[in-house]
């Protein structure tokens, strides 16, 4: 992008009262952002107020500044192999199916590897849920993240704790070496890495997949700005599947615009005892597809996947004991008390065995003395 062109359209979307909305119709009606700030002041008001007139024919405070920044960052290089990017609304790479939503951002700053086409998301999926998800919760989003990426689908999601580092972590253990494997949408600029834990887990993406935001370089971590971003994340995916939410959660917000445009909703239920649950329990009242294996998605996305080959150790049965034991524990979390009156077991045997079972992976010891089974199986 030319300086002169990346001026006009970092103006337009810094202008003070000017929001995408109306840049939009101002876009529509006189062209390119150089031709409405050519416009007179009785020409923009008629579609503009008298105060956003007199904005446009202003530099915004600080945009020099910010101009210098943006320009500097553009030709700047990742260490880690990213590279760097702006799309604007006039851009023919502007991902297609972001444009058929009702409020597509001005511009999108990317991140990430050249040989990766943001308009390869047509296909792909939303992976959203709760930011203190439970070991199953967790389990599950890598899981079906890393299922969903061996079938050629990129994962989408938000950068977040929980859910959605796990879902990237999975899509860049499935995705092919060449492929798309996962897209970030963040909610602060491409300059920030938020959460700071999440750092490590950025430079990767940025090796095999996207970082995007609608936001100017040194935007700091909002509030507000985290529910607005979620609109990109589901207008960038066919559809979006929930894996644990409260009932008043970001998560929720993101699905109902993926129903709002017209995309596919996915949830997966839990346990009727879980906060985590009850967020995708709503959804599928409201009509969301319940999901119980990657195949449920994979149908109505009418994806065909090749069974991976396992070998003979993957496949072997439990023993009998620990067979009988996880039936025991079930899938909500239990007390080692509850366990000793299901099983007869002793307390500190099984203590011993419930060991044997976390260093496996297949349980997980929760907080206030609880264990839950953990595992698709």
């Amino acid at each position: 992008m030319e300086r002169d062109e990346l001026a006009s359209w970092l103006r337009l979307s810094l202008t003070r009262g000017i929001g995408d909305a109306l840049a939009r119709r101002l876009l529509s009606a006189f062209g390119l952002p150089d031709d409405i700030f050519r416009q007179s002041t009785p020409a923009l008001r008629q579609i503009a107020t008298s105060a956003q007139a007199k904005a446009l024919q202003d530099e915004p405070p600080g945009f020099a500044d910010q101009l210098a920044r943006t320009s500097q960052w553009l030709a700047g290089h990742e260490s880690h192999g990213g590279t760097r990017r702006i799309l604007t609304l006039g851009d023919a790479g502007y991902p297609a199916a972001l444009l058929e939503t009702a409020d597509p951002p001005l511009m999108l700053y990317v991140l990430g590897s050249p040989a990766l086409d943001l308009g390869a998301t047509a296909q792909a999926l939303a992976i959203v849920g709760s930011r203190n998800p439970t070991a199953q919760g967790l389990q599950n989003a890598r899981a079906f993240a890393r299922a969903l990426a061996e079938a050629g689908i990129p994962i989408v999601s938000g950068l977040a704790l929980g859910i959605d580092g796990a879902a990237h972590e999975g899509a860049l253990e499935g995705a092919a070496a060449d492929a798309l494997a996962t897209v970030a949408v963040i909610g602060t600029g491409l300059d920030r890495v938020y959460p700071a834990r999440h750092r490590e887990l950025a430079h990767r993406i940025a090796e095999r997949g996207l970082i995007v935001s609608e936001y100017p370089l040194g935007t700091p971590p909002l509030a507000q700005n985290f529910p607005q971003r979620n609109r990109i994340i589901s207008g960038l995916s066919h559809g979006t599947l929930v894996i644990e939410a409260a009932l008043r959660s970001g998560s929720l917000i993101t699905a109902r615009l993926a129903a709002e445009q017209g995309r596919e909703v996915f949830a997966i239920p839990g346990s009727i005892h879980a906060p985590q649950s009850r967020g995708c329990h709503a959804l599928i009242r409201e009509g969301a597809k319940l999901v119980e294996t990657v195949d449920d998605v994979l149908e109505e996305l009418q994806v065909v996947r090749t069974p991976p080959s396992t070998s003979a150790s993957e496949t072997a049965p439990d023993t009998a004991s620990e067979s009988q034991l996880l039936q025991a524990i079930g899938f909500d979390p239990v007390s080692i008390d509850a366990l000793c009156a299901r099983t007869g077991i002793a307390a500190a045997l099984l203590q011993a065995r419930l060991l044997e079972l976390e260093l496996d992976g297949s349980v997980a010891r929760l907080p206030g003395g609880l264990f839950q089974r953990i595992g698709l199986a």
